[in-house]
Formats: C-alpha cells, structure tokens, sequence
C-alpha cells in the first residue's frame, strides 16, 4: 500500500516562513545588520550637504565679479578666470549614488580646487582697490562668502569622517560579515585626498575687518 505523502498547504508555509523572519528580523538587527545601510546614508547625506555649500558659494561668484568689475575692469584676466573656474566646477557633479566612483570624485575635487585657487588671486586683487574694499555691495558679500568657506570646511570634514565610518563598516568584525553575505554591491566611498592643512578655507580679508565686530 502506497503512502500518500501530503504536502503542507501554502498559507501553512507563508505563515511558517512570517514567523522565521518576524524572529530573525529582530536578531538581525541585534547584531548589527542595520550598521552598514545606516552609515551609507550618513556618509550620502554629508555628501549632500557638501554639494549644499559648493553650489552655496557658486551662487555668490557672479555678484562678486560684476562688483569687483565695477571698480577694477581691466583686471580682466583675474575676472575670466574665476568665470571659467566656475564653469568647470558647476559641470562636474558626483551624486551621493556615485560616490563610489574614484575617478569622478577626483575630477570634482579638482574643478573645485581650481574655483579655490581662481577665487583667491581675484581677493588678491582686491587690496589694491580702496574704493572697493569699502563698497556696501562687496562688504556683505565679503561676510557671506567668508560664512560659505568655513562652512565648505565643515561640510567636507563631516564627509571625512562619515565616509571613513562606512568605509570601515565594510571590512571590520562584525560588520563585514553582513557585507559579505547582504551588501556585497555596497562599495567604499571615495573621500577627499587633500592635506588637512589644505582644507582651510581661503582667507577672505579684505582690510575691514578691524572696523567690523566679529
């Protein structure tokens, strides 16, 4: 006599499997199954606060040059430099979905390396120009543009560090197991390679600031 194996109805295997991960969801987070998908947005949004302040000091550049070439025209040189930098920049993007591209990471470093360098020989410039240093228009600009560098410096430090943590989720004990078995798309950020004494912003004294409060 055969014996009729019976196989367990669907709902009774849905429900089985329900109460598997309804147990399993809980110890895996115990163990840290959440420490790598956690530090990944972290490090994306210090990424999006970086692109924040960048694009923040894109925005003053054009008043800044009409107001300097209000007062110094024939420095044209300086002026269409720092036009051209800022061109470069605002082309070169890198979203918090390709931050795992080394290659685009660097060529946005460096376009913003430029804008950095073009920026600073056209303050330069400025100490020549008295009449300029005491515009009201180039004043406020002075204090908005000093607030957006220090707060590039902030912003790209933050990125620093939450970068490092994710990278470090991806292979340190106990974290890299879930790297391997569950995230193994997940690859390292890439971060910036300047020397931290590099990092300070460029310095946006223009002679006033002995006659300003802080």
């Amino acid at each position: 006599m055969l014996v009729q194996r019976h196989s367990s109805p669907p709902i009774f295997r849905n429900l089985a499997a329900f109460l598997v991960m309804a147990v399993m969801l809980p110890l895996l987070a115990g163990c840290g199954y959440n420490t790598i998908p956690t530090a990944e947005e972290n490090a994306k949004a210090a990424w999006s606060e970086v692109l924040n302040q960048y694009q923040r000091r894109a925005d003053l550049i054009p008043n800044l040059v009409n107001t300097v070439k209000g007062y110094a025209a024939h420095e044209k040189d300086t002026l269409d430099a720092v036009v051209e930098a800022r061109a470069k920049a605002t082309q070169v993007t890198v979203t918090p979905e390709t931050l795992n591209n080394p290659e685009a990471f660097k060529k946005f470093q460096d376009s913003q390396a430029g804008l950095t360098s073009a920026l600073s020989r056209l303050l330069a410039v400025v100490e020549n120009y008295p009449d300029l240093k005491a515009n009201q228009n180039f004043l406020a600009l002075q204090a908005q543009l000093e607030g957006t560098e220090n707060r590039i410096t902030v912003a790209r430090r933050d990125y620093i560090q939450a970068v490092r943590e994710y990278n470090l989720t991806l292979r340190t004990f106990p974290s890299v197991i879930w790297a391997t078995l569950w995230f193994r798309g997940n690859q390292p950020f890439a971060n910036f390679t300047i020397e931290e004494d590099k990092m300070q912003p460029p310095k946006v004294d223009f002679g006033t600031n002995t006659t300003q409060g802080g």
